[in-house]
């Protein structure tokens, strides 16, 4: 018996007069022994084939696929299918049931209302009589052309090698998952050799002679009776045999059991029997791809996954890309997406909420009353660039929600809407009604407060009246003057430049910074030395004075409106009122959180406002999540601050049903476009930046002291020069001049001269 229906009759007579039954369906139900003791199913359970192809459907990453099956050989099996399919993220766009023998005019009919759909991927589970029809009329519609996908189950794969090559013709590309028989052994080798022989005498106008997968099944179910009645004897003996085997004196259920305690190794695999079914030992199954013949690409198997060959040797992995080259149909090599575009396909019914307070992050508007909706802002464009890393298009259309986003999440839940998109925020309260995306904004709630004088650090008040580039550049110009100073005094034999090199450094950099209150031109040798200290002794007077005033001023300013700075415990004790989002989470998590009373959280509705707010004194603190904080920011940074640590809650991601099979891929793509993320937001917000400066007492910079730096630095420079450059004129033109050297013949006294002007000049060098 090949059917179920088949099974269920002949089952029936088997109970009613005890006579043992043995089936090669493979649908036969687990529960079967249990209604007919005497059935037993002495074909393996082909169950596990379905975890198989949902493997090949989960690696390929195909989220919708089609499944045609025929109707009386699907009771059992279908269910597996669906479980498998859903445990590998994938849902079932359409089941399409046929009949045995379809209408050629009914079948094309049903194909292309299949044809009309945005999946591509079709997985077929019939006999192989029905399968040749499906394929004959899928090549008439065009339906094997590429971005098309067709996976059969074993009831037709293992029967693709005895088709005629016009059937072959019309399933180019098509996978099939067929039984795996190791055909290596001794005994399949002289089995076939055997079955050839017998099967071209009985039929010659055959041409393929090979056992199929049921010539063994019904080969080893043949060997269990005889095992079960003769014991174990050879088939030698069994063929020179005469006598009659003492089956009808050994009674029904005698033999019953010694069939179901058979043990042997059968030329499927190991042959025992459990529960009344033949044990599933072999967890291998054969990926084979239509190629103008059957060409076998590799196993997969249970525990491993894919490979090339079977054997303690080799190679797995989850994905089917460790299979030979597979040709798809059409001839493509890279895997189809499994989808298209079709006119009929579903849409997903999205819904954005409108009534939200940044307009930045979502904006909902119409195209006049009535009109067709428009949709903008940051989350959409990251839904958009979602969509577009997708291996499969998923259209769909946007609706306007104004209300409560906890409503919106439960609108989700119980699917009125396919998922929301929107500045929807990952709570765990939402998480128990729907499915959250990867976020994709920086999540954490963090307070906004209108910065005053009283928020300058006062161990480091002396610093602010000037930025850091002044305070180097001061720092750089007095080392150079006291460098400067240094080498000509040294060169005037000054006491106080000479000594050592630790020494001469110190006095140089003391005469440099104590030029800054005082001018100590007494203790200098040198005209030159007394010029750079008098530009200096300028420069350093004009930032004495600035750097005095400066600093007075801010601390006036400090002492006047100096407060405590702004935290959680002081707005609690001071009973200051903060502002949030008006129905936000945010409020829920003031009270239960920072024991906010409820008469002090103010429910803010606009953007604006809370500028407004923090200026006038109304709010003392804005709480707002992370993203709100970088637009306002943006566009109101003078005076304002996020002061505080950040509290992780929140993060935006798009909201989805329990269990959806988009869930996987819209994260992953989430993800794949996390880089460029910040420049999406950036755009967002306009590039919106803030000209002015954050603090009300800007510290004084470089520019208003360029014309005193370089009239300092040129002194220096200056008198550098004369010193060391002006002495070596005489001496060049002592050598150019040829006068020079005719009165040097005439008197000996001039060289008497030179020498001693060397040698004083020598004396006051360094030591």
């Amino acid at each position: 018996m090949g059917t179920s229906q088949e099974v269920v009759l002949i089952a029936e007579l088997g109970n009613r007069f005890g006579v043992p039954i043995l089936s090669l369906a493979n649908e036969v139900p687990v529960w079967a022994s249990l209604r007919w003791p005497f059935l037993i199913n002495a074909a393996r359970s082909q169950l596990l084939q379905m975890k198989a192809i949902a493997a090949i459907v989960q690696s390929c990453q195909w989220r919708r696929v089609n499944i045609i099956y025929e109707d009386n050989k699907a009771e059992s099996i279908i269910p597996h299918l669906f479980t498998a399919l859903q445990e590998a993220d994938a849902e079932i766009n359409e089941l399409l049931p046929l009949p045995p023998e379809p209408p050629s005019l009914f079948l094309s009919e049903r194909l292309m209302s299949l044809r009309n759909r945005q999946s591509r991927v079709f997985i077929v589970h019939t006999s192989a009589t029905l399968a040749k029809s499906i394929f004959r009329e899928a090549k008439k519609l065009e339906m094997m052309e590429e971005e098309y996908v067709w996976i059969t189950t074993d009831s037709t794969a293992n029967f693709f090698d005895t088709f005629n090559t016009s059937i072959i013709s019309s399933m180019q590309g098509a996978l099939g998952v067929k039984s795996y028989i190791a055909n290596s052994s001794k005994r399949i080798a002289d089995f076939r050799s055997r079955f050839q022989v017998m099967f071209r005498s009985q039929f010659p106008e055959e041409q393929f002679a090979e056992p199929g997968i049921s010539s063994l099944q019904a080969y080893d179910a043949m060997w269990a009776v005889v095992v079960a009645t003769e014991g174990r004897p050879s088939a030698k003996r069994l063929r020179n045999s005469t006598s009659n085997t003492p089956v009808a004196s050994m009674g029904g259920r005698n033999l019953l059991a010694r069939i179901l305690a058979s043990k042997f190794e059968g030329l499927t695999g190991p042959i025992y029997f459990k529960n009344g079914m033949l044990h599933p030992a072999a967890r291998i199954f054969s990926i084979v791809n239509v190629v103008g013949v059957s060409t076998e690409l590799g196993y997969w198997t249970e525990e491993h996954g894919f490979s090339k060959t079977v054997g303690a040797n080799s190679h797995y992995n989850k994905s089917i890309g460790v299979l030979r080259q597979i040709i798809w149909p059409g001839g493509p090599w890279s895997v189809p997406r499994g989808w298209a575009s079709a006119a009929g396909g579903k849409r997903l019914r999205i819904v954005v909420p409108s009534g939200n307070n940044h307009k930045e992050f979502v904006n909902v508007s119409y195209d006049g009353p009535g009109g067709s909706i428009r949709v903008t802002g940051f989350v959409i464009d990251v839904f958009n660039a979602t969509l577009a890393r997708l291996p499969y298009a998923l259209p769909c259309d946007f609706i306007g929600y104004d209300g409560l986003y906890e409503t919106l999440v439960y609108l989700v839940y119980n699917q009125t809407f396919d998922a929301a998109i929107g500045d929807t925020a990952i709570l765990a309260n939402r998480s128990k009604f729907a499915e959250f995306s990867q976020p994709f904004t920086e999540p954490g709630i963090q307070m906004v407060v209108y910065e005053n004088p009283k928020t300058i650090n006062k161990a480091r008040l002396f610093m602010k009246p000037f930025t850091g580039a002044l305070w180097i550049s001061i720092a750089a110009i007095t080392v150079y003057n006291g460098f400067v100073v240094s080498m000509i005094e040294r060169k005037k034999d000054n006491p106080d430049f000479r000594g050592s090199r630790r020494k001469q450094i110190g006095t140089m950099l003391s005469t440099s910074f104590i030029t800054l209150f005082s001018l100590k031109g007494e203790g200098l040798h040198s005209n030159l030395s007394r010029m750079v200290m008098v530009a200096w002794l300028f420069l350093a007077l004009v930032t004495n004075q600035t750097f005095t005033a400066n600093l007075s001023s801010l601390i006036t300013l400090q002492q006047i409106s100096y407060e405590s700075l702004v935290t959680i415990d002081t707005l609690r004790m001071s009973n200051a009122k903060v502002g949030c989002d008006a129905d936000s989470f945010v409020g829920a998590y003031l009270r239960n959180v920072f024991k906010i009373q409820d008469e002090n959280i103010v429910g803010i509705r606009n953007e604006e406002e809370y500028a407004t707010a923090l200026v006038n004194g109304s709010i003392g603190a804005a709480f707002l999540e992370i993203p709100y904080i970088k637009a306002f920011m943006a566009k109101h940074c003078k005076g304002f601050t996020a002061s505080g640590p950040i509290y992780k809650v929140g993060g935006f991601g798009f909201v989805f049903p329990k269990n959806s099979p988009y869930i996987p891929d819209i994260s992953q793509a989430v993800v794949n476009i996390s880089e460029t993320l910040m420049d999406m937001l950036q755009i967002s917000l306009n590039n919106s930046k803030c000209s002015a400066s954050k603090s009300d007492h800007a510290s004084i910079g470089i520019a208003p002291f360029i014309g005193p730096f370089l009239v300092t630095f040129g002194t220096s420079s200056l008198a550098l020069f004369i010193f060391y450059c002006l002495p070596c004129i005489p001496r060049f033109r002592q050598h150019q001049q040829p006068e020079v050297q005719q009165l040097q013949q005439h008197d000996p006294r001039i060289d008497e001269q030179i020498l001693f002007a060397s040698e004083m000049e020598n004396q006051a060098g360094w030591q």
